[in-house]
């Protein structure tokens, strides 16, 4: 198993089977997947691609930090959810915003992945909110020491 950095569209295969499904492969474009402090992310098991992650250089106005990193489009295909590659993902993503001196690491997680985004030490912020045609979410996040 390995992480290593992809293109947007790379990520677009895997965002459109778990987090878009039957929906347009435009919805897949995130605002900023082309910005050069975008980062993406793909993690492959025996050189396939079976998750993806962006992580995106954007500030959360509820948060009073100042080198805050979002991360977005995290999806790990069906078939392989619940053998640990998640946690292999968010763990590297981690790791990456540290070594960029993040204060801090947010995301909106839907709220079927809030059990696993808590259980690798993220928390809750705020009350759950809609985003329309995907669903509830949550604001979570994860301080980390400069």
């Amino acid at each position: 198993m390995k992480v290593k950095k992809i293109t947007f569209l790379d990520t677009f295969p895997v965002r459109s089977a778990v987090l878009r499904q039957g929906k347009p492969i435009e919805t897949c474009f995130f605002l900023g997947d082309d910005d050069a402090e975008t980062t993406h992310f793909g993690l492959f098991n025996d050189n396939n691609l079976i998750g993806v992650a962006s992580v995106f250089k954007v500030q959360n106005e509820n948060i009073e930090k100042n080198n805050q990193f979002q991360l977005r489009g995290m999806a790990v295909l069906s078939e392989c959810q619940g053998k640990g590659f998640g946690n292999v993902l968010l763990e590297e993503i981690c790791k990456f915003a540290i070594a960029k001196n993040a204060e801090v690491l947010w995301f909106n997680a839907r709220e079927n992945a809030v059990k696993f985004y808590q259980n690798s030490g993220f928390s809750e912020l705020g009350d759950s909110f809609e985003i329309p045609e995907i669903g509830t979410h949550f604001v979570m996040f994860k301080y980390f020491v400069v």
